[in-house]
């Protein structure tokens, strides 16, 4: 028997992955959550966060001793070099984070929401992915009034992530979120029987 079939689940910023994530929680599906990770391997007192500090100093911490996220993702945004020295530094420390989180999961099947998947390339720690996909302009907006910025702002955003159209060509299978969170619902209880369906099939070994 090998191991229970994982769902990638991706899209670009502001599409409604954890609009989807949740919606897989309240079906009992365990959701292993990147950004969950992201966070928990910086934690204070965590070799994680020794090295963030270690490479980019203390001005990213927040007066409570933990990190700055914010101020942190300011530094990077902008400068290629500082933003691969911090993937180098996170990147398998959230893997490892996550894996473990796996490995303790109930159920068929497992939900892993990564939300820079198709930029990190072929991925092997998932079966199948699932891009929630939206307008672009749709997305703009969201992301306007989530952050508060500039619609340029938003846009360096966006160009940031992989294209919608490598997300697309990348998918085993695609939620179209226009709609309501009722029609997003019925989409994910219908991927839920299909996974569930592939479950059994990868658990029966054909």
């Amino acid at each position: 028997m090998g191991r229970r079939l994982r769902i990638g689940l991706t899209g670009g910023i502001a599409s409604g992955k954890s609009t989807v994530a949740r919606l897989f929680t309240d079906l009992r599906v365990p959701v292993i959550d990147a950004d969950v990770a992201a966070r928990t391997v910086v934690a204070p007192g965590t070799p994680g966060l020794a090295r963030v500090i270690e490479r980019f100093g203390s001005g990213i911490l927040a007066e409570n001793g933990e990190l700055h996220r914010r101020a942190l993702r300011d530094l990077v945004f902008s400068d290629a070099g500082s933003r691969r020295d911090l993937e180098s530094i996170l990147h398998p420390l959230i893997r490892a984070d996550m894996e473990r989180s796996a490995d303790q999961a109930i159920g068929p099947y497992l939900v892993m929401a990564i939300p820079l998947l198709i930029e990190g390339g072929p991925s092997d720690h998932v079966d199948r992915i699932l891009v929630v996909d939206v307008d672009e302009a749709v997305q703009l907006r969201r992301v306007m009034e989530r952050d508060e910025c500039t619609a340029e702002q938003a846009r360096a955003i966006l160009a940031s992530q992989a294209s919608r159209s490598a997300r697309l060509a990348a998918a085993d299978d695609v939620l179209q979120n226009a709609g309501t969170v009722t029609d997003l619902r019925q989409a994910v209880d219908r991927l839920h029987e299909r996974y569930l369906r592939l479950a059994e099939i990868q658990r029966s070994g054909a």
